[in-house]
C-alpha cells in the first residue's frame, strides 16, 4: 500500500527520477528524495537484495488489498495514516539504535526548508497515497498495476507543459505506445469501475506531480529512502490525520476488531521493512531502474526486475484473489511494458 507504494514501486520511483528522470507500488511508503547511499552501511549483493525488495514490495500491495477486501476493512485513509505513524516512530528508533539514518546528518533541516520543500511534496504524497490505496476498493490489483504504467506519460506531459524538458519525436512515440497499451488493457478489463479508474487516475496525477516537484525542489539534497521517510512520514501522517475525520470518521476505529493487533503490526511492519530494503537496494543498484525481469545483463538488471515485480503482482492477484485477466489486457500491457523499457533504456531523453 504505502507504498510502493506505495507505491509500481512503490516503490523506488524517486531513486530513478533523481538519478535519471523517472520512475510503483505503488507506492507504498515514501520513496527516496535523492539516491545517495549513507556511509558505513552493511553491504548486500544485488542478487540478494533485489529479490528481497521485489517480494516485500509485492507483499505490501497484496497484503493491503487483502486487508481492504478480504478482511472487510475498507478504510485506506486510516491504514495509510497508521503506516506513516509506524514509519515515523520506526525511523526515529533506528536513528537512535543503528547507523542506517546517518545520512540525516547531511540534511540541514530548518523551518524555511521544511515549508518550501518538504511540506508541498508531503501534501502531494498524501494525496497520492490516499487515492492509490482507495483504488483497491474498486479495481483489481492486476488492473491497477497496468494503470501505473501510465506514470511516465503523465510525468513527461507535466515536464513538457512547464518547459522542464523539451519534447522530441522519440519520447512522443513512447508516450503514444504506453498510452495505447494502457487503453487496450482498460478496454479488456472485465471488472472496470469508472469511479475506481478516476481515483487511480488522480493518484497517478498526484504521484507524477510529486516526482516532478522532487526533481525541482530536492535536486541538491542527499536523502536516501530511509532518510526521506524520516522526514516525510510525520508530515504525511499529520496531513492524513487531518483528512481522516472528513472521509472515514470514527468508522475505522469501530472495526479494528476485524484486523486485530497482529495484522495491524505485521501490515505496517512489512511496509516499513520495504523501505529499509530500499536503502540497501540504492546501495547496490546505484540508480538502476527496475522494469522487466527475464534478461540478466549487468547494465539492465534492475529494469528487468521492476517489470518482474509487476508481473509477479499481476500473477499473484490472479492466483490469490481470482482477478481475471483477458488476452486483450495481456496484449495491451505488453505494449505498455515495451514502451516503459524504451523509455528507461533511453534515460527518458
Amino acid at each position: 500500500m504505502l507504498n510502493e507504494k506505495s507505491s509500481s514501486n512503490p516503490d523506488l520511483e524517486m531513486v530513478e527520477l533523481t538519478k535519471e528522470t523517472y520512475t510503483p507500488h505503488t507506492p507504498v511508503l515514501p520513496s527516496p528524495a535523492s539516491a545517495s547511499a549513507s556511509p558505513a552501511r552493511p553491504r548486500l549483493t544485488a542478487a540478494t537484495i533485489i529479490p528481497i525488495w521485489i517480494v516485500l514490495s509485492s507483499t505490501v500491495i497484496i497484503y493491503n488489498n487483502y486487508v481492504y477486501n478480504n478482511l472487510h476493512f475498507p478504510y485506506p485513509v486510516f491504514t495509510v495514516t497508521w503506516h506513516l505513524a509506524f514509519a515515523a516512530l520506526g525511523t526515529r528508533v533506528l536513528q537512535r539504535t543503528t547507523r542506517l539514518l546517518d545520512g540525516a546528518r547531511d540534511v540541514h533541516m530548518d523551518r524555511a526548508l521544511f515549508v518550501r520543500r518538504i511540506l508541498p511534496i508531503g501534501v502531494l504524497f498524501s494525496g497520492s497515497l490516499i487515492l492509490s490505496n482507495t483504488a483497491y476498493l474498486y479495481l483489481s490489483v492486476s488492473y491497477i498495476q497496468m494503470l501505473k504504467a501510465f506514470n511516465p506519460v503523465v510525468i513527461l506531459l507535466i515536464s513538457w507543459t512547464f518547459r522542464l524538458q523539451d519534447p522530441n519525436k522519440k519520447l512522443f512515440l513512447i508516450v503514444i505506445m504506453i498510452s495505447s497499451g494502457v487503453a487496450l488493457a482498460s478496454h479488456g478489463e472485465l471488472r472496470f469501475h469508472l469511479g475506481g479508474f478516476l481515483v487511480q487516475a488522480g493518484a497517478v496525477l498526484f504521484e507524477a506531480s510529486r516526482l516532478v516537484l522532487i526533481q525541482i525542489l530536492l535536486h541538491n539534497l542527499k536523502m536516501d529512502p530511509l532518510v526521506s521517510l524520516h522526514y516525510y512520514a510525520p508530515v504525511c501522517a499529520a496531513i492524513n490525520l487531518f483528512v481522516l475525520p472528513f472521509t472515514e470518521g470514527l468508522e475505522p476505529f469501530r472495526h479494528l476488531s476485524n484486523l486485530g493487533p497482529l495484522v495491524l503490526l505485521s501490515n505496517a511492519g512489512v511496509a516499513f521493512l520495504l523501505n529499509i530494503a530500499a536503502v540497501f537496494l540504492v546501495g547496490v543498484g546505484s540508480g538502476l531502474v527496475l522494469t522487466l525481469a527475464g534478461v540478466f545483463k549487468m547494465l539492465t538488471l534492475s529494469i528487468f526486475f521492476a517489470s518482474g515485480q509487476d508481473i509477479l503482482l499481476i500473477t499473484g492477484s490472479v492466483l490469490i484473489f481470482s482477478n481475471p485477466i483477458t488476452p486483450l489486457q495481456v496484449f495491451g500491457y505488453s505494449i505498455a511494458l515495451a514502451g516503459l523499457v524504451l523509455f528507461k533504456t533511453s534515460g527518458g531523453k
